[in-house]
């Protein structure tokens, strides 16, 4: 037998182990979803349990989350979603007035009025919808309150709104993440991205819940 053979043969075997424990890390963990593929965010836990998020777009920010409470996959694609961006009007806009303006919604006064005053009058949700105005619960930080108009319904706990006078300034701010990260899903503890640090921020604001116009009633509190 040529030695040629003798030593393929002999290496044959060797190849082979070495194949068979080709470290699985190596390897894309790489998960199918409505014939999409998705980088599973599992192979991606840092060495304190907490996963990357990535709000908005390409924008990586880690939040503590249990693998239980992961948020869902989006609706639409995060190429399609805007970037987070401020405008400047002619003249400085409270929040109330340019929620009234954009949703149509026929109510007056301070925002965390706003709740009580659309029952009877509009659908009342506990969960988001295009178009539905987003209405922040009085609190020491936010003494009258505040109201959003949602934009997008990212996830099953992430949207985008477009508000006024978030930053106090009297300013616009459009295509803003909001991070539903309430312990039952349910939306009534929020965080908001913020501008400045390009993340989300430390604060957790209370929400009343979602008003909207021409809408088929679905999770009412009436």
């Amino acid at each position: 037998m040529p030695p040629l053979i003798i030593l393929i043969r002999m290496f044959l075997p060797l190849i082979a182990m070495l194949l068979a424990f080709v470290p699985l890390s190596a390897r894309a963990n790489v998960r199918f979803i409505d014939n999409t593929a998705l980088v599973s965010v599992m192979a991606d836990r840092t060495a304190d349990g907490r996963f990357p998020i990535t709000a908005p777009g390409s924008i990586s920010k880690l939040v503590e989350l249990t693998e239980s409470s992961m948020p869902a996959l989006p609706t639409i694609a995060v190429a399609e979603l805007p970037q987070p961006s401020i405008e400047t009007p002619l003249h400085k806009l409270f929040c109330v007035e340019y929620a009234r303006i954009r949703s149509g919604l026929a109510v007056f006064g301070d925002a965390k009025f706003w709740w009580s005053r659309a029952k009877n009058l509009y659908v009342r949700m506990a969960a988001p919808a295009e178009d539905a105005v987003m209405v922040f619960s009085g609190s020491k930080r936010l003494k009258r309150g505040h109201v959003a108009v949602v934009t997008h319904i990212v996830s099953k706990r992430e949207i985008r709104v477009d508000q006024a006078n978030w930053q106090n300034h009297g300013e616009i701010d459009h295509a803003t993440p909001v991070l539903d990260v309430s312990a039952k899903n349910d939306w009534s503890k929020v965080r908001v991205w913020d501008m400045k640090s390009n993340g989300f921020g430390a604060h957790v604001y209370a929400i009343s819940g979602f008003i909207a116009k021409d809408l088929v009633r679905r999770a009412s509190n009436d």
